[in-house]
C-alpha cells in the first residue's frame, strides 16, 4: 500500500505550478485537460519532489466553499512536510526563490526545521537530518 497523490487547492494552477516547480524545485509530473462532475472544464495538475512517488494534485479552487479553503486546508496547522538531504542548500535556495519563511531555522532532536508557506498560504515543514545541524543555515 502507498499513498500516490494527496491534494492542495490553489487559487490559480500557473501561479501554483510555478511556485512549486521554480521556487521548490518540483517536477511537473501532468497538466492535462480535464472536466468536473458537472462537465465544466478543469485541469488535473501533479507535481513532486524528484524522485518522489508521492504526488500532490493542484486544484484550482471551484466555488466559494473551496476558496474559502485555499491556505487554510488544515486549519492553521503545519500540514506539509518536505524532507530534504541538504537543509542549509535547501534553506538558501528557497529564499533565493523568494519562499516566505514564517519562522527561522532551528535544530529539533529530529533535524533541523523551518516553517515556510506555499502559494496558497499552506504551512509546511522543511525539514532537515539532524546530523547535518549546523546552527547557520541562512
Amino acid at each position: 500500500m502507498w499513498i500516490g497523490t494527496v491534494t492542495i487547492v490553489v487559487p490559480d494552477y500557473d501561479e501554483a505550478i510555478e511556485f512549486f516547480t521554480e521556487s521548490l524545485g518540483f517536477d511537473l509530473v501532468e497538466d492535462s485537460p480535464s472536466l468536473t462532475d458537472d462537465g465544466r472544464p478543469k485541469r488535473w495538475v501533479v507535481v513532486r519532489p524528484p524522485g518522489a512517488e508521492t504526488g500532490i494534485l493542484l486544484a484550482q479552487a471551484d466555488g466559494e466553499r473551496e476558496r474559502r479553503a485555499v491556505g487554510d486546508q488544515v486549519a492553521g496547522r503545519v500540514g506539509f512536510f518536505l524532507r530534504v538531504d541538504d537543509f542549509a542548500q535547501a534553506y538558501s535556495r528557497m529564499r533565493r526563490a523568494g519562499v516566505r519563511f514564517v519562522t527561522e531555522p532551528r535544530t529539533e532532536p529530529y533535524g533541523q526545521v523551518a516553517v515556510f508557506l506555499d502559494v496558497a498560504g499552506n504551512q509546511w515543514d522543511l525539514l532537515g537530518p539532524a546530523d547535518r545541524a549546523s546552527g547557520d543555515a541562512s
